[in-house]
């Protein structure tokens, strides 16, 4: 199934399909937020007030209580900010194919913070999506820019080059 994904013509647009979708959904939320007045102090205060439990009713993630305690709370401005743009960007990545696989690893990024501080919702559709383009790599881009954009970036910066077949 790896081969597949990274080599196969259908699976190029099967992951396309869902590539564009995704990278819609985390465009509008991040454009939402951007040009409205978004702050996330009440979900992550809430997050810090009722933490996600496991089934002995003591906090399964104290390192991320503690981590939205004493770092993101102090410094919501520039977490508010990187909310909003992140998911912006990583739509417009998705939806463009470009840098692809490093948009579909933000979004993960994203949706793991989300579900560690409690909030289900659509996260778990969207980590399952994000996880196949990530497994198909490049593959997942080339009915998009990357297909330009990644031998460009391969050309002028050898290190990228590794693992690739010459």
């Amino acid at each position: 199934m790896l081969n597949w994904l990274r080599t196969s013509k259908i699976a190029m647009g099967i992951i396309t399909i869902f590539r564009v979708y995704l990278g819609f959904k985390w465009a509008t939320s991040g454009w939402q937020k951007a040009t409205g007045s978004f702050s996330a102090q009440e979900m992550i205060q809430g997050a810090v007030e009722s933490p996600v439990l496991d089934d002995t009713g003591v906090n399964a993630y104290p390192w991320y209580t503690d981590f939205l305690e004493g770092f993101v709370l102090p410094n919501i401005e520039l977490f508010d900010f990187l909310v909003s743009w992140g998911e912006l960007l990583v739509g417009l990545g998705l939806i463009f194919g470009t840098l692809t696989t490093a948009a579909a690893f933000f979004g993960l990024l994203m949706n793991f913070s989300y579900l560690l501080a409690g909030t289900v919702s659509i996260n778990p559709t969207f980590i399952l999506i994000q996880f196949f383009i990530l497994v198909a790599g490049f593959n997942a881009g080339k009915i998009g820019l990357d297909y330009w954009f990644v031998p460009f970036l391969r050309n002028k910066m050898p290190f990228l080059k590794v693992g690739q077949k010459k």
